[in-house]
């Protein structure tokens, strides 16, 4: 009897644990916040990131002079900056031309560096005249510079450095920035891209060392020569404790001497995980704080106890774009580079005829209905429809394949139809509404003719960015989210020339070119949207883009993170040093 009552009492004890742990969960690893994601780091350099996975790092090692207040995506407050410059404060010139940031003081690097105005004015510098081919440097040269490029067409050096090294002048404490002419959204800019690095340690890295005379060497750099790509020494709240590039996963520490108040949270772990039903698995045990999950399969993690879900209407857009200029040496994505039915040569989407007849393939209904579950709208605008610009009449093509079949009977003078193509579209490796998407155009295109093949290929983030920078990939969904709330912030990235999406896909209208460089410059509200009316009816004349949609997106949490803001500027990754875990009360 002994015995027995001894194994009821122990049963009876368990279980009591097991109902109370149900009813009292505790937060798993208090002071650490993981995340399971999708795409991996591209660099960790400031001056070279262009992508949302690599900020979401720097994000929190490196600060700017001003940050967006909270979820506003107008309001900016001071960081490294002692005062946000206005008019009234008299920190912004009556002409609208000069603005003085006075630097805080008090800040250190996390090799305890002071921080200084000389450290503020080179990064700017380096910022503008790394300029690397697809990257930022166009958001803070068109203000400072005038031009939004270092480089001609024929990529020569363009920039008079004394003038521009002239425009941004250290007075005592002070940076003070002399623009060529107004432009309206340069705070803005300021809250985003003014992150600041130790020239010291730039320099002692092999870095540029801030003469006229060495520049040009470090112009447009390939990403291994920078030793800032693996390494960070920041001002932030979180230092870089490691970076395994071979797991994919990352690893932030708390900077315990940070100048403000230290973070809640002591360590940051990013991990990569393609697979949702791992990255689901993480967050039901809790060995997850935030996962990556599509709107597609959010229904699946919307039911987990202790999941929360929060949705964020950001200031972005999604659309396909064209390769105008394919590079097709040792390119695995074009088959035979030429037009003879088991390739595509690199002027294949030059022929508007080819870029209407995959533009009347795409399924807008089952795109927003069925893969974003009706939480999306369709696009008629390369602008987000938050801003100015954004013109909700715009005549776009509808889904016919008949249509589509009539433009790729007449490519080419008919050749494309006889011969047939072959390409690949790739995807980001974990994307499932990029996949869906993908087959959705393979199902369709191949259905018009057997000779039209579509392979689909999934791609490591960092690669796919690498392939894309050497004008490898063919046709892309890409997403562009908000730098600054402003229309120029859409309209210069992808529709002009020299733009990030421009660029990098070849799309070159002059008459585009004009009017985007008119709208920045143009005060007048309703003349601006006028401008960016014309702009996206030429980019819809040109078949330049084939306008997806802008929705909004989950993020998925366990109900014990608290302190998240979500801001549709930066939706893509946190601010951590607000955060910290908690149950929630109840």
């Amino acid at each position: 009897m002994k015995k027995n009552s001894a194994i009821l009492v122990f049963l009876l004890a368990t279980c009591n644990l097991q109902l109370k742990a149900e009813i009292f969960p505790q937060v798993k690893n208090p002071d650490t916040f993981v995340e399971a994601t999708i795409g991996d780091i591209d660099s960790l350099d400031p001056a070279y990131a262009y992508d949302t996975a690599s900020f979401h790092i720097i994000f929190q090692v490196y600060e700017p002079l001003l940050i967006f207040k909270g979820a506003s995506a107008k309001e900016v407050v001071p960081l490294l900056a002692e005062k946000v410059p206005s008019l009234a404060n008299g920190l912004i010139s009556k002409d609208g031309l000069t603005y003085t940031f006075s630097i805080r003081q008090g800040v250190k690097f996390h090799d305890g560096t002071p921080l200084t105005a000389e450290d503020v004015k080179y990064s700017l510098m380096r910022f503008m005249l790394q300029d690397r081919s697809g990257g930022p440097a166009a958001l803070i040269l068109e203000p400072i510079a005038g031009v939004d490029a270092t480089r001609d067409a024929k990529g020569n050096p363009q920039i008079n450095f004394k003038e521009l090294d002239g425009r941004i002048v250290i007075k005592g404490n002070n940076v003070v920035i002399h623009l060529p002419k107004p432009f309206a959204p340069f705070i803005m800019i300021m809250a985003q891209y003014s992150y600041t690095m130790s020239k010291k340690w730039c320099i002692a890295h092999g870095d540029w060392d801030g003469t006229e005379a060495t520049w040009v060497k470090y112009n447009n750099p390939k990403k291994e020569s920078l030793y800032s790509t693996e390494n960070m020494n920041g001002t932030g709240p979180f230092m870089l404790e490691k970076w395994d590039k071979k797991t994919k996963h990352i690893a932030l520490l708390r900077n315990e001497n940070y100048w403000r108040t230290p973070a809640k949270l002591k360590r940051i772990v990013v991990k990569k995980i393609d697979e949702f039903t791992t990255r689901k698995l993480m967050v039901d045990k809790g060995d997850a704080d935030f996962v990556v999950v599509s709107l597609q399969l959010e229904p699946q993690t919307a039911t987990i106890p202790g999941v929360k879900t929060v949705w964020i209407d950001n200031i972005e857009s999604y659309n396909w774009a064209f390769n105008w200029k394919i590079n097709t040496t040792a390119n695995p994505y074009v088959g035979s580079g030429k037009l003879d039915g088991d390739g595509i040569p690199a002027n294949f989407f030059t022929d508007r005829d080819v870029r209407l007849g995959f533009t009347y393939a795409y399924d807008r209904k089952t795109h927003i209905e069925q893969i974003a579950r009706g939480k999306a709208t369709v696009a008629k605008s390369i602008i987000a429809p938050q801003l100015l610009g954004y013109n909700p009449n715009q005549p776009i093509p509808s889904f016919d394949l008949e249509q589509s079949k009539a433009h790729f009977q007449k490519a080419f003078g008919g050749k494309l139809w006889e011969q047939g193509f072959r390409m690949v579209y790739i995807y980001n490796t974990g994307g499932d509404a990029a996949l869906s998407l993908a087959n959705m155009f393979k199902r369709n295109i191949e259905s018009i003719n057997p000779k039209f093949k579509i392979d689909v290929r999934p791609l490591e983030w960092s690669t796919l960015l690498g392939d894309e920078r050497q004008n490898k990939v063919p046709f892309r969904y890409l997403g562009w989210l908000a730098d600054y709330p402003d229309p120029h912030n859409f309209a210069h990235p992808y529709a002009h020339s020299h733009g990030a999406y421009g660029a990098l896909y070849g799309y070159n209208n002059p008459k585009v070119d004009a009017l985007v460089e008119k709208g920045i410059t143009e005060v007048d509200p309703k003349k601006r949207e006028k401008i960016y009316f014309e702009i996206n009816k030429l980019i819809a004349d040109d078949a330049a883009y084939i306008f997806g949609n802008q929705g909004k997106r989950p993020i998925v949490l366990r109900d014990w993170v608290q302190g998240y803001v979500p801001n549709p500027i930066f939706p893509d990754y946190f601010y951590f040093y607000w955060m910290y875990k908690e149950l929630p009360k109840k």
